[in-house]
């Protein structure tokens, strides 16, 4: 690999590693966003606290991780100035147009802006009289201007990308299980950029349309259709669910297995979290952030076989959609209204062998670094057991302690 791909790569690699904190306590939020939905418990309170991690506040955890992590000696500076960034940005570009959404695309590159404005300004000299904005205090200031600018920018481009991809989705259902494949691999690839609930939208609630013979009430969308009982519909949404019930826990299970021996301790709980959030729940986007940026050749990968689990379901005639996600919660709820649902446990236990070794055969015989595995992982362990120490004698000592200013 030439320096410059080097670089490339060591960068996204510092990138994965800062989602680490934001991706933790996505698992137990995840829990309690589906237990409080209407279908299970019904209790709103439940459902609002899961909420917490997920939507427009994912992509501000990913702004706070990123820019702390990315900036010099993990300053919270940096953290702040990201979510002001992100703050900005997406003011700035829904008043162009509402319904822009970057997902966590968003998030990201504001952090990014902030971890990187922050290491270049924090030392930043100004005028005497503007003294009390000088040094750390400009970051924030200047990442808001920037992002203010990156705001007008997307503003002006994003809908464009949003309507090529909605023609695009009409387009691709024509073509079958071919047109389902492709479907699955972009929904997964676009993730990054927050524009798969695009194609979604489209399938999931615009494709198609059914009247129900009793009430005559008219459904659009596979995912709408199905859940009004529809027989044709469901196509779209089976194939999920062995990815995410199967293939992800697989891949959880080889990056664990792939980590360092003394890293396993500390990995081994957060891969087991996220592989039960995503059985149980369906919800995937914390395995999937985990390498997408460590290891993107692994995220490709995993784009292209959730793309084959999808044309082989829709070739086989599996019905079966979700109100949530792909996950064990949904699959029971709605097995009643599928058809060919059991392939899906058959399907699911091909994806969790292919997974598994093609995780483990890439990430062993290219290096990569998955969680667990990277140079400096035991290092900023390492650091972080020593700080948590050194914070502990402050307290047991106030009068060793440092002082605040």
């Amino acid at each position: 690999m030439s320096k410059k791909g080097s670089k490339v790569l060591g960068f996204l690699q510092r990138i994965g590693k800062s989602l680490m904190v934001p991706i933790a306590v996505m698992p137990a939020l995840g829990l309690l966003l589906r237990l409080g939905d209407k279908d299970l418990l019904n209790i709103p309170w439940i459902s609002a606290a899961g909420g917490a991690a997920f939507g427009d506040n994912m992509a501000m955890l990913f702004a706070v991780g990123i820019g702390f992590g990315l900036s010099d000696e993990n300053n919270g500076v940096g953290g702040l100035a990201g979510l002001l960034g992100f703050l900005v940005m997406k003011n700035v570009a829904t008043s162009f147009d509402p319904s822009i959404n970057m997902g966590a695309f968003g998030g990201v590159v504001a952090g990014v802006v902030g971890g990187l404005l922050y290491n270049k300004f924090k030392d930043i000299k100004v005028p005497q009289f503007l003294g009390f904005f000088g040094g750390k205090r400009f970051v924030p200031i200047i990442t808001s201007a920037v992002c203010l600018i990156l705001g007008v920018f997307f503003g002006y481009t994003w809908p464009t990308f949003q309507a090529g991809l909605d023609g695009f989705a009409n387009i691709m259902v024509a073509a079958g299980a071919i047109g389902a494949g492709i479907y699955g691999i972009l929904n997964r690839l676009l993730i990054p950029i927050g524009l798969h609930h695009v194609m979604n939208t489209v399938i999931w609630f615009q494709l198609g349309s059914f009247t129900d013979p009793v009430s005559g009430q008219i459904a659009t969308g596979d995912i709408a259709r199905f859940l009004a009982g529809d027989p044709t519909a469901g196509v779209y949404t089976a194939g999920f669910y062995p990815i995410m019930m199967f293939g992800l826990p697989a891949a959880c299970l080889a990056m664990y297995v792939c980590a360092k021996k003394k890293n396993k301790a500390v990995v081994g709980g957060m891969f087991l979290s996220l592989a039960l959030t995503a059985i149980i729940t369906g919800i995937t986007e914390p395995i999937e952030f985990a390498f997408m940026f460590l290891s993107p050749i692994l995220y490709v990968i995993h784009a292209i076989l959730t793309g084959i689990s999808l044309a082989v379901a829709y070739a086989l005639n599996v019905h079966l959609a979700f109100s949530f996600s792909g996950g064990l919660i949904d699959y029971i709820l709605y097995f009643g209204k599928g058809q060919n649902q059991l392939i899906i446990l058959l399907m699911g236990l091909v994806a969790f062998v292919v997974y598994y070794f093609l995780f483990m055969f890439f990430i062993k015989k290219f290096n990569l670094k998955t969680p667990g595995r990277e140079d400096d992982f035991d290092d900023e362990n390492e650091d972080a057991e020593t700080n948590s120490k050194t914070v502990s004698k402050s307290e047991d000592n106030p009068s060793k302690g440092g002082t605040l200013s």
